[in-house]
């Protein structure tokens, strides 16, 4: 060693700043340790309230603002209206299909009915038909003198009409037999109907 050289006391000096990082490290991590552990049994206490409160049958629960119950109470009230609203007319809905279906019972029974009436009327049309020209027939297969005596009996328009389908030489016969006025007002009727038919 010259004599004008003074030693370096660097390494000391590190040693002591190592020192106090390392010391501000563990008071850090002692700190942090401290506030989880104070957080922890803060939860731990208000999770003992909590079992506590639950244990005596009550129940820990938040305040609703006085403007947001009025709103819940509105929406609450709109809500069951229109519920009852949606009932109503759904029951509505419910009945006027039931009227449906029995309006559409009626109808098919009513065209049944009609059905089965312009039947009974379509037979009952050909039975007087075919009656009433059976008697036709009889009267013409009658001797004059002795059907003359039965039309002279009927009214005149009764009278005109088997004699308007009777064949022309027997309702001849029938007229000749006649008395005067029998023949003439059979004889009115017989060319009022034909008086509206067209010539030309």
């Amino acid at each position: 060693m010259t004599g004008g050289t003074k030693p370096r006391r660097r390494p000391r000096r590190m040693k002591g700043a190592l020192m106090i990082v390392a010391g501000l490290m563990i008071c850090s991590a002692m700190l942090r340790m401290g506030q989880d552990a104070g957080q922890a049994w803060a939860k731990g206490q208000s999770d003992t309230e909590a079992t506590a409160l639950a244990a005596a049958g009550q129940t820990t629960h938040c305040e609703t603002p006085p403007d947001f119950q009025e709103m819940l109470t509105a929406f609450e009230t709109r809500e069951a209206r229109l519920q009852k609203r949606e009932t109503a007319l759904s029951e509505r809905m419910q009945a006027l299909r039931v009227a449906d279906e029995e309006i559409e019972r009626k109808l098919a029974r009513l065209v049944a009915a009609e059905e089965k009436l312009a039947e009974t009327i379509s037979i009952a049309d050909t039975a007087a038909e075919d009656d009433i020209g059976r008697l036709v027939r009889v009267y013409e297969s009658m001797k004059p003198k002795q059907a003359a005596a039965l039309f002279e009996e009927m009214s005149p328009e009764f009278a005109a009409g088997f004699l308007g389908r009777m064949r022309p030489e027997a309702a001849a016969g029938v007229m000749a037999g006649l008395s005067a006025g029998a023949a003439l007002g059979i004889s009115v009727i017989l060319a009022g109907r034909n008086a509206d038919v067209p010539t030309e």
